[in-house]
């Protein structure tokens, strides 16, 4: 279902880990905590903390399965954008790009 994209600055997406958190999730279905980590190169802590506020706003979904290689308790966090999540980014993306193409010359 094709939605019309109508730029929308998002402060939400705005920060930067957040940003790029939404970047490596729009082109995959969705990816483990691990991977996003070590592409970001950040602690659990400050990715947790992201994705909450992403999870908050509707932005991303998680959730959580057991390993077939592990033998402890110990859970895998699949993360992937929503609908919702993938309409904001886009509109944020629209917004930046408004913005790169904002004539100087213009006085506000």
């Amino acid at each position: 279902m094709a939605r019309d994209i109508t730029p929308s600055f998002n402060e939400v997406i705005h920060s930067p880990y957040r940003l790029r958190i939404c970047a490596l999730l729009q082109p995959v279905t969705e990816l483990e905590f691990g991977v996003v980590k070590d592409l970001l190169g950040i602690t659990d802590a400050n990715l947790s903390k992201n994705l909450r506020v992403l999870s908050d706003a509707d932005y991303i979904q998680i959730r959580k399965e057991t390993s077939p290689n592990r033998q402890d308790r110990r859970r895998l966090t699949w993360i992937k954008l929503t609908e919702e999540g993938q309409h904001a980014v886009a509109a944020h993306v629209a917004a930046l790009e408004q913005i790169l193409h904002t004539d100087p010359g213009i006085a506000e």
